[in-house]
C-alpha cells in the first residue's frame, strides 16, 4: 500500500479475505537463491496484511528474521494477528530500509506495492541493505485483461468510472529499473485462475484503489455496475478472473 492509500483503513479485511495469493513456487525460487544462513534476515517492505509471507514464510528456514513495513495501521492488525512471529513496523517502506544499517539484510521483497512507491528511492536503499548474496524481489499479481471476457470488462469499467485509471497503470518496465542498480534481473511468471464467488468479488473490488476512486466518484453505481458485470459472467454464482503472477529477481548491486 502507498501513504495516499493509508486513507483506506477499514477495509483491511475485506482485503486480507479476497485478495489473490501468490504462486508458491516465485518465493520457493527465492529462498533457493539466498545466502546458506541460519539467521538469515528478510524483508517485506509494504506488506499489506501478510499476503505475501503466506507464501513466503513455510519456505524460509526456522532461524530466520522477518520485518514487515507498512503505512496501514489497519493493515499491519491484521497482518500481526496471523504472524506474531514478524517484527511489524509502520511506514513507508523506503523510509524504513534507510533507516537500517548497510549490508543488514538477505531478502528484501515488494508483493503489489512497489508500484506505489519512490521506486528509484527504494531500489537504491534495497540495494544499500543487501548483503553482497543478497536479493531484491518485486512481484505482481496482473489481472489478465487480454484474455478478453469477464477480466477484460471490468477493466472497461473501471477505465469508465475510477477518475484517471488505466489498465497499463503498471507498464513500467520494472527489469529495466532493476537493472539500473543491480546487475543481475531474472523474470518468471506464472498464468493462473482465481474463482470467487460474486460476492467475494465484489468485496475483493471494493477494497482496491481504484474501486474506491470509483465509488468516491459516483457512489453505490459503481458497485451496481460491478454486480450487473457479474451477473453477465457468472457460472454456477461464480466467476473466474485470469491472472499474471510475475516475479523479478535482482542480485549484486553495481
Amino acid at each position: 500500500m502507498s501513504p495516499a492509500d493509508a486513507s483506506f483503513d477499514g477495509l483491511a479485511d475485506n482485503y486480507d479475505r479476497t485478495r489473490p495469493r501468490y504462486p508458491s513456487d516465485l518465493f520457493r525460487f527465492v529462498v533457493d537463491r539466498l545466502p546458506e544462513k541460519e539467521h538469515p534476515t528478510i524483508v517485506d517492505a509494504g506488506a499489506g496484511t501478510g499476503i505475501a509471507l503466506e507464501g513466503l514464510l513455510p519456505q524460509l528456514p526456522a532461524g530466520a528474521t522477518v520485518h514487515a513495513v507498512d503505512v496501514s495501521i489497519d493493515m499491519i492488525r491484521i497482518g500481526r494477528k496471523k504472524f506474531p512471529e514478524v517484527v511489524w513496523h509502520e511506514g513507508t517502506a523506503e523510509t524504513y530500509l534507510a533507516s537500517r544499517p548497510a549490508a543488514c539484510v538477505d531478502l528484501v521483497v515488494a508483493a503489489q506495492s512497489y508500484q506505489w512507491m519512490d521506486r528509484a528511492a527504494y531500489v537504491r536503499e534495497a540495494a544499500r541493505c543487501l548483503g553482497s548474496d543478497g536479493v531484491c524481489m518485486v512481484v505482481q499479481n496482473n489481472r489478465n485483461h487480454a484474455a478478453g471476457g469477464f477480466a477484460a470488462a471490468y477493466e472497461d469499467l473501471l477505465e469508465e468510472l475510477s477518475p484517471d485509471y488505466s489498465r497499463l497503470y503498471r507498464s513500467f518496465d520494472i527489469a529495466d529499473e532493476l537493472g539500473a542498480t543491480f546487475s543481475q534481473v531474472e523474470r518468471r511468471a506464472a498464468d493462473w485462475r482465481q474463482s470467487l464467488t460474486v460476492e467475494e468479488f465484489v468485496t475483493m473490488s471494493s477494497s482496491s484503489t481504484q474501486a474506491q476512486r470509483a465509488v468516491a466518484a459516483v457512489g453505490p453505481v459503481f458497485l451496481s455496475r460491478v454486480r450487473e458485470l457479474c451477473a453477465r459472467h457468472e457460472d454456477g454464482g461464480r466467476v473466474e478472473i485470469p491472472y499474471v503472477s510475475e516475479a523479478f529477481y535482482a542480485v549484486r548491486p553495481r
